[in-house]
């Protein structure tokens, strides 16, 4: 234990590890995001090649476009981190984390798929050497509907248990939704989308999870 009570690192994920539900969901769940992840480079790629339509965005015809890419990812792997460091005390935060980035990622390929978007007039490239690595090392600017960077700040918002935590990732993503318009990353639709998206997503993965507990307690 630390000295406020909380278990310490060690603790919480021997605890979890020992228990056959957890650790299921722990290994089975990040198995299945390292093959989700493996096959983005492969499907990024198909879409870029493909054309689409431009939507007429009233809101980004009345917004120059700038770059603050810089402010956008400092706010995404800063959040990034500090629901890491929250995972890391409390194993179930990244089960619930990981199951619905699954259904998330899945999700968007589909729709990405099914609506065929070019990227918007005055797009400025954000390009970020981390996430490149899922995108084949190539700028993406066809992968639209609905916003990656969005749904990503909403799911950490979501998983995030301390009221300060969520007021602060409440903050980021109202100022990244901002900042994706500013630089015409995105058209207002697939930002304004994305959090309702993953709040369902993020409800029918924790109705999923907590089904499947039960089965397993009653087996």
């Amino acid at each position: 234990m630390t000295e406020f009570g909380t278990p310490s690192i060690k603790q919480a994920w021997t605890a979890a590890l020992q228990s056959p539900k957890k650790r299921d969901k722990l290994l089975i769940g990040s198995f299945i995001v390292a093959i989700i992840l493996s096959t983005l480079p492969i499907f990024f790629n198909h879409i870029q090649k493909r054309k689409g339509i431009v939507l007429d965005d009233w809101v980004l015809a009345h917004l120059p476009a700038y770059d603050v890419s810089v402010i956008i990812f400092a706010i995404i792997w800063g959040m990034a981190i500090l629901i890491f460091i929250r995972a890391l005390y409390n194993p179930v935060i990244y089960i619930n984390y990981v199951w619905t980035l699954i259904f998330i990622n899945i999700a968007r390929m589909t729709s990405i798929y099914l609506v065929a978007l070019d990227p918007p007039n005055g797009l400025i490239h954000l390009v970020d050497p981390l996430t490149g690595i899922f995108y084949g090392n190539v700028v993406i600017t066809r992968d639209l509907f609905f916003s990656g960077h969005t749904s990503t700040l909403v799911l950490i918002f979501l998983c995030l248990e301390k009221r300060t935590d969520k007021i602060l990732g409440f903050i980021a993503i109202v100022v990244v939704m901002v900042l994706l318009l500013v630089q015409h990353i995105h058209y207002t639709i697939d930002v304004i989308a994305a959090p309702v998206i993953v709040y369902i997503i993020f409800l029918l993965t924790r109705y999923f999870l907590k089904l499947n507990k039960l089965k397993n307690s009653e087996n």
